[in-house]
């Protein structure tokens, strides 16, 4: 994995994080409830789908278990389309699928440091040049 391909997954697992704390003790009713809860899913939940249209092809394809088209695809669902949304298939995407999806995304993160353990790992830290 390069820098750049590093870089975009740990900023969306940074984005699901903030999702978690989003949706930290707010069930399904207070979240339909909320305009300010919604907006903020789905803004996050559309930068995660414009991060992981910037991963290249070949890595996703060499990536297979992660949905990547479908986390792209919410991004082209949610973005144009925001007040035509079903908010209760935003609710489970990002309550239920989208910490699987990150789970994963962490498994290749943690499987690549163990392959590139000191010198990949400390320079991955730095912003890009």
């Amino acid at each position: 994995m390069n820098h750049r391909e590093w870089t975009i997954l740990r900023k969306v697992i940074d984005e699901a994080e903030a999702l978690g704390l989003m949706l930290n003790g707010v069930d399904e009713a207070a979240f339909l409830v909320s305009e300010e809860k919604t907006r903020a899913v789905c803004m996050t939940l559309i930068n995660i789908g414009e991060l992981v249209k910037n991963l290249d092809n070949d890595f996703r394809s060499e990536n297979p278990q992660v949905p990547w088209k479908d986390m792209a695809g919410l991004r082209d669902v949610a973005a144009p389309g925001y007040f035509t949304l079903r908010m209760q298939d935003i609710w489970i995407y990002a309550s239920i699928e989208m910490p699987m999806f990150a789970s994963q995304i962490t498994q290749i993160l943690e499987s690549d440091e163990k392959q590139h353990p000191s010198s990949e790992s400390e320079n991955k830290e730095c912003p890009p040049q």
